[in-house]
């Protein structure tokens, strides 16, 4: 988002309120005896391909879908769709 951006005069007063963002990458099902039996090392399939978006929510509202990206050894995403309403 540009540093310049101007916004309505009634918006001020919301631009600090905090949103958590959260990224899924998935989800699947597992039987608590499945779950039970997990270790270090055991992987969990995903409900989606390796290439497909991710999506974001803003407290737990979709509003975007996008790709994984690795920025300064971190996790990100780069935005690639905006969801409308």
């Amino acid at each position: 988002m540009s540093a310049t951006t101007e916004y309505p005069p009634n918006l001020d007063i919301l631009l600090d309120v905090p949103v958590k963002l959260t990224v899924v990458l998935g989800s699947c099902q597992m039987s608590m005896k499945d779950i039970l039996q997990l270790s270090v090392g055991s992987v969990v399939e995903l409900d989606k391909v390796a290439d497909a978006p991710v999506d974001l929510y803003a407290n737990q509202k979709l509003v975007a879908q996008g790709e994984v990206v690795v920025v300064d050894d971190q996790f990100g995403i780069k935005l690639t769709k905006i969801v409308g309403a």
